[in-house]
This record gives C-alpha cells, structure tokens and sequence, in this order.
C-alpha cells in the first residue's frame, strides 16, 4: 500500500509541470489582470510607449484583452505589460512569467516544442529593403511586375538588375535562397555580405548598395525604428512566406481558444483592416485573402 501511494506521488509529481500551464485563466480571474509580454525594440509590430507598449501586436493583443473582459467575472480586468529580452521571451512564456507574448514570432515544430502559438497575425517572410528614390525599372522587377514567358521574360530580367548591387547577411537561408535563385535564374548581378541586417540597412541608406535581402519583420522594425532617416521603403513582397503568431504556455486549450476567437472575430469582422492599414498602410488582395484563410468561423 505504501508503495503504491509512492508510485502515484511520484506520477502526480512527475505530471505537475504539464498541467501547470492550464491554469491561465483560473491565473487572471484571480489576479484580474492580464500579464503581456512583448519585445520593446520590435516596431512597428511593438515598442515601449510610456508605461504601457504600442504596435500591430499589442492592438491585437488587446482586442485578446477586450474578449477576456466579456467572460464571467472579468469586466474590471486590467492590462500589464512586461518588456523582454529576445533571447528570454519565449523561455518567460514557457515558464508562465507572462500570459502571452504580443510579439509575434515565427512558428516552428522546434518552438512548439516549448510554447503553443496562436492563429498567425501576420505574413512575414524574405523581404527587400530599397531607398524610395530607386529607379522603377528596378523596383518593378523587385515586385515581380513582369510576364515570366521566354527569353524575353530573362532579358529584361537582366537588364532590371544586372546594373545594381544587393546585400545579403552572410551565412543565414536567405544568402542560401538569393544565390540559388540567380543561379537559376542565371542573373549576373553584384551580391554583398554584411554581419547583421543593421548593416544592410545602412548600406543601403547610404546608397553603397541598391537594396537589402532579409526577413521582412526585421526589415521592417529597422526602418521604422530609423525615424531619422526616411528615404527607405520595405516593398510588401514576400519571396518566400513565414506567418508569425502569438506564443503561450503550452497544454492551456481554453486560453488558447480564446485567443484564436478574438484574433478570428477581429479578421472576419473587419476591423482587422484600419488595425493592419495603422502600421502598413491598406492590406493587400493577398493579405485580406490570408486573413480570411488565418481565421476560424
């Protein structure tokens, strides 16, 4: 009998860190607030404002914090916001720091092994970065404004890009893709390497290379970060897609569904549209297609 008590506390103890995450909204109903975490260097996706955060992910975050006051008991529920390392955030939410992290973050199987996503918010991707005074030719190639049929199709490919100078960060996918891409596309253009995406960005900035090559939340957080210098544009072309979402604590279905209904409500509603159009300017066909696509009826 005294074994058998022993296996079972031993099982219980053993069980207790994954049942320790369903406990979010029995956390908030009994704290009445709801703990948000968010990267503070992040725009326009987010950023520290005051005491409080502000950005694509926080509004919707908060559209998250509006559906939790229509439960039972939550109508005085109050909102704290916990800026966070980079490198930490997701350990944070695994261990139950915060409730959810509103900054979105690409969803992986390795990341999923740690944390639960919800619905995508937004679609990121390999992204380019170009000054707003570059030639059209250029920019039209950029955003893929060509018919692709025959040689035809090649020889203004070449012509659109043979004659400007790009970047890359060295030894990331997006060097691997951009160089698998000209040599199959047997385009002869100028490819620089740089340490970080800043670097990029500069050079850029600088006219010391016609356009930057990288993932296209970065670029975006960088160039809006960069409110002195504004002659730079982030085209809303992805070459290649990465949706982003919300990360929690993993094995809390109840908070999760949550989520997922007010981010849906928000998408099939349309209010997702002023909220997206705010940070980006108004959504592409393709980008109302995806919401669509992201959503739960």
């Amino acid at each position: 009998m005294k074994h058998s008590r022993l296996r079972v506390a031993l099982l219980l103890a053993a069980l207790l860190p994954l049942l320790a995450p369903a406990q979010t909204l029995d956390r908030i109903r009994a704290s009445g607030i709801l703990t948000l975490g968010y990267l503070p260097d992040q725009p326009p996706f987010s950023s520290t404002e005051g005491e409080g955060a502000s950005g694509y992910s926080i509004d919707l975050c908060q559209t998250v914090a509006e559906q939790l006051r229509s439960q039972p008991g939550l109508a005085a529920l109050k909102v704290r916001f916990v800026p966070l390392a980079p490198e930490k955030a997701l350990d944070v939410v695994h261990d139950g720091g915060v409730d959810l992290l509103c900054s979105p973050m690409v969803d992986t199987l390795k990341r999923r092994q740690s944390v639960a996503f919800s619905l995508p918010v937004y679609t990121a991707g390999i992204g380019v970065v170009l000054r707003k005074n570059a030639p059209p030719s250029l920019v039209r190639v950029l955003n893929g404004e060509m018919e692709q049929t025959g040689p035809t199709w090649r020889a203004t490919l070449n012509r659109g890009l043979a004659a400007h100078s790009f970047a890359v960060q060295s030894g990331t996918v997006v060097e691997t893709w951009a160089r698998d891409k000209l040599r199959l596309l047997k385009v002869l253009v100028t490819l620089e390497t740089v340490a970080s995406p800043a670097e990029g960005v500069a050079l850029v900035a600088d006219g010391k290379v016609d356009a930057f090559f990288a993932s296209q939340i970065i670029l975006r957080s960088l160039v809006a970060r960069d409110t002195a210098n504004t002659n730079l544009m982030v085209l809303d072309r992805r070459f290649e897609y990465e949706p982003v979402a919300l990360a929690m604590a993993r094995g809390d279905e109840d908070f999760r569904l949550l989520v997922d209904t007010a981010l849906s409500q928000a998408y099939r509603s349309g209010a997702i549209v002023p909220l997206y159009s705010k940070y980006f300017g108004p959504p592409s066909e393709m980008d109302q297609t995806l919401f669509k696509l992201y959503s739960r009826p």
